[in-house]
């Protein structure tokens, strides 16, 4: 296990994770998601290709439909 901060607490989470496994493993729909990850928001075709390192810090930042 590895600690991570994710929108500002402190988690531990499993090492060597992607971020679509790590947003998997926290039941987040990826649809509706950015992730910044160390203050760059990182694409969402990347994703399955970026590891997450032990203190990182992620903004997971959920889409919210509405208005007219």
């Amino acid at each position: 296990m590895i600690t991570i901060e994710i929108n500002g607490d402190s988690r531990q989470v499993p090492d060597r994770m992607t971020l679509t496994a790590l947003l998997e493993w926290l039941k987040i729909p990826r649809d509706r998601v950015a992730v910044e990850r160390n203050l760059e928001i990182v694409p969402k075709g990347d994703w399955d290709t970026v590891v997450v390192a032990e203190r990182d810090r992620l903004e997971i930042v959920h889409f919210i439909g509405g208005g007219r």
